[in-house]
Formats: structure tokens, C-alpha cells, sequence
């Protein structure tokens, strides 16, 4: 079974809710067929103008029975959402007027939705920047407690079973921090170990990766590996983690074994952690078209309840399986 049909199984008996805030776009409702049909949520819900949504699901053949369709400026929530947003934003100068403009964006009404219990996650970016979800996401639906910045992952599923979790590895960050503070990139370190419990089912052993392995090298952007990985350590002793590692002495024994013959996750990773947004990206592209491997994500990781990005280029399949993975996170 591959890492999708198991999220797709894993969904459908959670049974959990989502909202898709990008109501009139033509991959998404095409998306929300597919999520009733096979019953990946116990409800689905498009954000827009009804007519709208209507005329478009016409226009691509698909029907939208069974999915629920809600218009923000003719909901009878709007009162309770708007004075919702104002409370959070009244310190940022917001208007309680404003607020009853501003809630009936359909980002923030989707997030609102997540807030309030309406919905239980939410998965947008098929024409929103991953920017815009993100601000909906920190200004409404907010962190977990404790957590001061959010973060992404991908799920890489690799043809050869060898490598992390039976093919399986989390690789973090690679779309959403740019260059990350030794203390962000140790909050994405406890974060993608989360994220390796939830997705791949194991216990994490996660690898920070530098050019440098353990003193090898000597530059600020080492050392801003080593701080992290010293944050890590005392924040969660009982994390499998090590750094800093290079690549190649994160999951190959025989090397690990000369590089940093004393590690316990050297060779053994299923968790990489990039020091930057360039690094990240690319090592993830690079290990999708090279590799041949499933890159799945990004999966926003930090929020106090599930919510995820899309690419602008994403497939209808990629919609369907974004929120499938998203619904393991309803827990």
C-alpha cells in the first residue's frame, strides 16, 4: 500500500471535515467531487458565490451534490466571525467595520471556519501564494501553543525502499522559511519529527544537514547548525537527532561510518533537516526528478490546527491527496 492509499485510508476512518476557500476554481471543485465520493471527509465545503460555483462545476462536468457551499456575506456567521477577527487584530489598529469587510475573504473565512470548529482543516494555495495562506493562517488560525514560527515539510517517497521509513523520509524546510535563525531551525526540527509520527508512522531520526560533518568545516553558517542542534537537545533530550551531518553521512552507513563513526543516527536518518529555504528546495526537486520520487506537501507544520499549501501548478490528484494527508492531522 503506498504512503497515499494509507493516508486516504487513515482519513476515511477519522472522518474529519475540510474547507476549500478557493470555491470557484476548477481543479479544486473537480477536487471536492473525488473527497465526497470516496469519502475521505465527512464534509467538504467550497467558499463563494453559489452561482458562481455552480456555473463553473457546469462548465467541467462535475457535479457538486453533497458538497456544501458557503457564501461568506450571506452566512448567518458573519457577525460572529467578524467580531471574531476584530478581537484578534484590534491591537493591529483593525476596525470592528473593517473586520466585517475584510472576514469575507475567502482565506480568512476558511480559516475563521477552522478557528471556530466549523471545519476542522483547511487546504488552499491552487491560486493563492503560499504568502497569502500563510497569513491567514498566523493571523487567525495561529500557532500551536509554545510554538513562535511555523514551518513546512514534504513527504519524499522513494522508489527504493532502502532508504528512511520503507522509502519514506521528511524533508524540511523547503517552502516556506527562507533562511531560518539557529532558534527557527530548531523549532523545524521538533516539528518535523512531529510530522514523521503523523505521516510515516515511526519514530523519528532526524539528521541536520550542513557541508560541514561534526567540525569538518568552519563557517557562521555551521555553527548556525550546531546552535540549533544544542537548542534541540535541551528543549527535547529524548529526540533522536544529531548535526551538523552532510548529506551523504546522514543516510549511508559506510560513510557515517568514517565521517561520524560515534552517531546514532548517521547512515539511519528518515528526517532531513535543511539549513536553508535554497537548500531545502532544491535537494527536494532534485531528489523528485533525479530519483523518480514522490514528493508530497508542502505540509505547514506549527499551526494550532491542521492547514496546508498547495502549488499554484497542482493537479486535481494533488488536491485530493493534500487533503487526505491533511486529515491525519485531525486527531
Amino acid at each position: 500500500m503506498s504512503f497515499v492509499e494509507k493516508m486516504k485510508k487513515q482519513a476515511i476512518n477519522l472522518q474529519k471535515s475540510v474547507v476549500l476557500p478557493e470555491g470557484t476554481e476548477e481543479r479544486t471543485i473537480q477536487a471536492a467531487r473525488i473527497l465526497v465520493d470516496e469519502k475521505i471527509c465527512s464534509k467538504v465545503v467550497l467558499i463563494g458565490e453559489k452561482e458562481e460555483i455552480k456555473g463553473v462545476a457546469e462548465r467541467v462536468k462535475t457535479s457538486i451534490a453533497g458538497v456544501e457551499i458557503v457564501t461568506p456575506k450571506e452566512s448567518d456567521k458573519l457577525s460572529l466571525y467578524a467580531n471574531e477577527y476584530y478581537e484578534l487584530r484590534k491591537h493591529k489598529g483593525l476596525t470592528l467595520e473593517q473586520a466585517n469587510i475584510d472576514i469575507l475573504d475567502p482565506l480568512k473565512w476558511g480559516a475563521m471556519m477552522v478557528r471556530m470548529d466549523d471545519a476542522d482543516a483547511m487546504v488552499a494555495g491552487a491560486e493563492n501564494s503560499t504568502g497569502k495562506v500563510l497569513v491567514a493562517g498566523f493571523t487567525i488560525i495561529k500557532t500551536a501553543p509554545g510554538v513562535k514560527t511555523a514551518s513546512s515539510c514534504f513527504v519524499m517517497d522513494m522508489p527504493d525502499k532502502k532508504w528512511g521509513k520503507d522509502g519514506l523520509m521528511i524533508f524540511s524546510d523547503c517552502a516556506t522559511i527562507v533562511d531560518p535563525t539557529a532558534e527557527e531551525l530548531a523549532a523545524i526540527t521538533r516539528q518535523s519529527a512531529q510530522s514523521c509520527r503523523n505521516f510515516l508512522n515511526t519514530e523519528p531520526k532526524v539528521a541536520m544537514l550542513s557541508f560541514s560533518t561534526k567540525g569538518s568545516a568552519k563557517h557562521p553558517n555551521v555553527d548556525k547548525v550546531t546552535t540549533a542542534f544544542e537548542i534541540v537537545k535541551k528543549e527535547e533530550p529524548e529526540l533522536q537527532v544529531d548535526g551538523e551531518l552532510q548529506a551523504d553521512a546522514a543516510i549511508i552507513e559506510s560513510v557515517a561510518a568514517t565521517k561520524a563513526p560515534s552517531s546514532t543516527i548517521a547512515g539511519k536518518a528518515n528526517v532531513l533537516i535543511f539549513p536553508d529555504l535554497q537548500s531545502g528546495n532544491i535537494g527536494y526537486k532534485m531528489v523528485q526528478r533525479f530519483a523518480g520520487a514522490g514528493a508530497y506537501g508542502p505540509f505547514l507544520q506549527g499551526f494550532a490546527k491542521p492547514i496546508s499549501d498547495l502549488s499554484r501548478g497542482c493537479s486535481i490528484d494533488d488536491i485530493v491527496n493534500t487533503v487526505a494527508v491533511t486529515m491525519t492531522q485531525c486527531k
